[in-house]
């Protein structure tokens, strides 16, 4: 993992009744979602594509920093495309925090040939891929692109090693919806079109990690599909 290294802003610190005591062989992540870009706004899959954060986005970042800075963080994470950079910025500077720490694993869904593609476009150019990326999202690859279950099972990793370097600790991790819906969809046994779940821009989804295993403590909030 790599690291970014930043002007530190003081961290205040939390008062007790907000932090609960951290268990010692459990450690607590965050996963955000980056804030909007224009593509969220347009409905064009992103995937590896550095498209930035709008203004919106950039307000997305600074609510999601409002909610984690009482949490007293370790570390903050991020996916190493710039608009999960900039989300993470915002939020290791609100708590603290001198440097982000780049995890590979927390990058997009390679879309392939969809990316800058809307949903309906995408449909259009691969019709039987498009049905089985909606509906059964385990059979189904980008077309020049990434396979969902391999997606799946790189943030799983990435989640258990984060978790395994920090137990006892609270830390946040900065990515993209899609990855934190197949992530959810593995801990809530979602197989089919539910996998889909809202994650809204900027949301929080709570996570425990012990000994490798990771729970789903609390889903994502907001109502955003794109």
């Amino acid at each position: 993992m790599r690291e970014i290294t930043r002007a530190q802003k003081p961290a205040t610190r939390p008062s007790s009744d907000l932090v609960q005591t951290m268990r010692p062989n459990v450690a607590e992540l965050y996963l955000v979602r980056h804030g909007t870009t224009t593509w969220n706004i347009t409905n064009r899959y992103r995937g590896r594509r550095d498209v930035p954060l709008d203004t919106q986005g950039w307000s997305d970042a600074k609510s999601a920093a409002r909610l984690l800075s009482p949490l007293d963080l370790s570390a903050v994470y991020s996916g190493p495309l710039q608009r999960c950079i900039d989300t993470a910025s915002v939020i290791a500077d609100e708590c603290g925090i001198s440097d982000v720490r780049i995890a590979d694993g927390l990058v997009n869904l390679d879309y392939g040939t969809w990316e800058g593609m809307t949903s309906e476009e995408a449909a259009a150019h691969d019709p039987e891929m498009f049905s089985r990326y909606i509906s059964t999202p385990m059979d189904a690859v980008c077309p020049n692109g990434e396979r969902l279950e391999d997606a799946q099972a790189r943030i799983l990793e990435a989640i258990r090693v984060i978790g395994d370097q920090h137990k006892g600790e609270r830390v946040a991790g900065v990515t993209h919806a899609v990855m934190i819906r197949l992530l959810a969809s593995k801990l809530m046994h979602r197989r089919g079109a539910e996998w889909r779940i809202p994650v809204g821009r900027g949301s929080l989804t709570k996570l425990a990690v012990e000994n490798g295993k990771i729970r789903l403590l609390q889903e994502p909030d907001g109502d955003d599909v794109d």
